[in-house]
């Protein structure tokens, strides 16, 4: 087996996973990219971070995506001798963009291009499913590896990911709040057992929720009502539902992105101008009007 000579690059987006009631099932991919770099080296590893985590991340084989790097490697049945890495870093951390799957997606697609043929030998399934078994859930790595807007989960052992179409007038808003939050603490909120009214209320928006973003942007709104798992994260984040239910008030399609703190808002791009969404930003928070990204990670030499 070979290496290739030189750096290889490759770009891959942010994630929002849920969408309200798409608990661990639904994710979107946004215009918002890790871009990173890695070439091999005869030994030892260097690692260098600019953008967010730039200060906090290690820079040793603990660093998610070198783990994700050599974990892709070992699948092609490869002894990496050394290593170099850039990571330029736009997703926040701990915020529920996504930003562990990009790093954990984006890490396998490096391995796979540090390898001659490495696209045949590991194509974007076998990507996707190592990714899901490294994080645990495919909602984040589904469309950070597809693109887009995937349905995903498992079954009889086996992860699944399925593209669903997404309306052209639906863009995307996040309000970004200054502080972070960790997923196992959100999760640690959620009670054991739910109501089976509320599992079908849920059942029914997820529905209306697929509907929704691929032809009737209309029905964002009531699409977009969670029984199952906002509401009990309250404690960790009163901010982020406090304008989750500002927006809703005000007709806003505003959910916690994945498990949060970040405030995600789904919005027809005909009738919601983006200063309007902005105007709602609280003081200290980050804005951003997010284009859904229809491609998953690329490789340089795939744009």
């Amino acid at each position: 087996m070979t290496f290739v000579e030189g750096p290889v690059r490759v770009d891959v987006p942010a994630t929002s996973a849920n969408l309200g009631p798409g608990f661990d099932s639904l994710g979107l991919a946004l215009e918002l990219r890790d871009r990173l770099e890695a070439e091999v080296t005869g030994a030892g590893l260097v690692v260098d971070v600019t953008g967010h985590g730039a200060d906090t991340v290690p820079r040793d084989e603990s660093h998610l995506v070198v783990r994700s790097v050599r974990a892709g490697l070992e699948a092609l049945g490869e002894t990496l001798p050394g290593l170099r890495l850039s990571c330029h870093n736009a997703i926040p951390h701990a915020r529920g963009l996504g930003s562990s799957s990009a790093a954990i997606v984006g890490g396998l697609a490096l391995a796979r291009a540090l390898v001659e043929n490495g696209t045949e030998r590991f194509d974007d399934q076998a990507l996707f499913r190592l990714a899901a078994q490294l994080e645990g859930h495919p909602d984040n790595v589904a469309p950070a590896a597809y693109g887009g807007f995937v349905i995903s989960g498992r079954e009889s052992g086996e992860w699944y990911a399925v593209r669903a179409p997404v309306d052209r007038r639906v863009v995307a808003a996040a309000f970004v709040p200054p502080n972070p939050l960790s997923t196992e603490v959100a999760r640690g909120l959620l009670p054991g057992t739910v109501t089976h009214a509320d599992a079908a209320a849920d059942a029914g928006r997820t529905a209306l929720l697929v509907a929704a973003l691929g032809g009737a942007p209309e029905h964002l709104l009531t699409a977009t009502r969670d029984f199952l798992h906002q509401e009990q994260r309250r404690p960790a984040m009163p901010e982020s539902l406090d304008l989750v239910d500002r927006l809703r008030a005000d007709g806003h399609a505003a959910v916690v992105s994945g498990a949060g703190p970040t405030v995600l808002v789904l919005a027809d791009s005909t009738t919601v101008s983006a200063g309007e969404l902005a105007a709602s930003c609280p003081h200290g928070w980050e804005h951003h009007v997010l284009l859904v990204a229809d491609e998953g990670v690329r490789s340089e030499s795939s744009r």
